[in-house]
């Protein structure tokens, strides 16, 4: 006897019954798929979000730690006095160039404070930051006045007017690719120290000289003009000449900013080397916040945000020389927003660095 087959195919109600259960499945295995989606965007963003911070705030850290690398306690004397002009201080784009205090300051110090001169993001300010060292690449450079009679061989000699100078048997006008030390070019500083000291801006170099005309974009070769803190003042005898066995220094001058410009609603941490190109370092960074402790011996402020600064209670005046310890606050977002919270994933770094050249004491001097 055959089987008995169904002719008519599925009833309406097993057709329903069928494609019910298919949607539960397909609507859970999409919600499963868009769940798996979020969380590997939150993932993505999360990891995104700590290589930013980390990638910008450990070349600050490191940079900060070097600070006042051989840098005079007080500082080096700058451009002050009658006839001298505004020394140019890097800054953010968007905001106006800042300057430096050579009004009721005559040296610039290893660490020079910048409270709330940042761009404001999302309603708060940012801060800025400008050191100095000494390049630890580039050796020193002998000089003597190119009016000397028999210099020793090998060494440089600067222009009576402090206009020029050569560079003797050193390496500063070719570098050192094999170890990395670029030559000095135009944008860099240059620190001349015999007792006192000075600073001034390379403008150009040719195969033999180093030069530094007058006008440079900081305003440090106001030889003809400032009564003090130019290199002319580091000149004496009768007549007048650069002593014998003067030093020059390749001086890096740092300011690290957060740039809210170049790229809008891209907010970077960015990186300034004496008159080079900024560097952006990382985004998208929110907040930079800097303060600083100091040391006297008796008070010891703490978390204080500009220098110098007056205490209300004591009335003692601190200055950046006295800076032992930089508190840094870096705050960063991610570049897109996060798919299950729809909004931005934000990260937080809060550390301090000692400035180990500012701390240092010779235990045998």
């Amino acid at each position: 006897m055959r089987p008995i087959s169904r002719q008519d195919g599925f009833t309406l109600t097993e057709l329903l019954i069928a494609s019910t259960v298919t949607l539960l499945v397909l609507g859970g295995a999409m919600t499963a798929f868009k769940n798996a989606l979020a969380v590997n965007d939150t993932a993505s963003q999360l990891s995104d979000s700590n290589q930013n911070l980390r990638s910008g705030s450990n070349l600050l850290v490191h940079d900060l730690m070097q600070a006042g690398r051989k840098i005079p306690t007080g500082g080096i004397p700058i451009p002050s006095g009658a006839g001298a002009t505004a020394i140019n201080r890097p800054s953010p784009p968007g905001v106006s160039v800042y300057a430096f205090d050579n009004i009721n300051q005559t040296t610039l110090t290893a660490i020079v404070s910048g409270a709330n001169l940042g761009p404001t993001i999302d309603n708060s300010s940012t801060d800025i930051v400008t050191f100095l060292m000494i390049d630890p690449l580039l050796p020193a450079l002998t000089l003597y006045d190119a009016t000397a009679n028999n210099p020793p061989a090998g060494v440089g000699l600067i222009a009576n007017d402090g206009s020029s100078m050569t560079v003797g048997t050193s390496n500063w006008l070719t570098g050192d690719s094999v170890n990395g030390i670029p030559a000095i070019q135009a944008g860099d500083l240059v620190f001349f120290n015999y007792g006192g000291g000075a600073i001034q801006t390379v403008t150009s170099t040719d195969a033999t000289k180093v030069y530094f005309a007058a006008n440079d974009w900081f305003n440090f070769n106001q030889r003809a003009n400032a009564a003090a803190g130019t290199v002319m003042q580091l000149q004496q005898g009768s007549p007048l000449k650069f002593p014998s066995a003067m030093t020059a220094y390749r001086l890096l001058m740092i300011t690290y900013y957060v740039d809210a410009v170049t790229v809008p609603g891209t907010p970077r941490l960015t990186k300034v080397i004496n008159h080079y190109a900024p560097q952006a370092l990382a985004g998208v960074v929110e907040d930079l916040d800097i303060n600083y402790d100091l040391v006297d011996g008796v008070n010891n402020p703490v978390g204080v945000k500009s220098l110098p600064w007056t205490d209300p209670v004591s009335g003692l005046t601190y200055t950046a020389t006295q800076i032992r310890k930089v508190n840094l606050h870096v705050g960063v977002r991610s570049d897109t927003l996060c798919l299950p919270a729809n909004d931005y994933l934000r990260n937080h770094l809060s550390t301090s660095i000692s400035i180990r050249d500012l701390a240092f004491v010779s235990r045998y001097q």
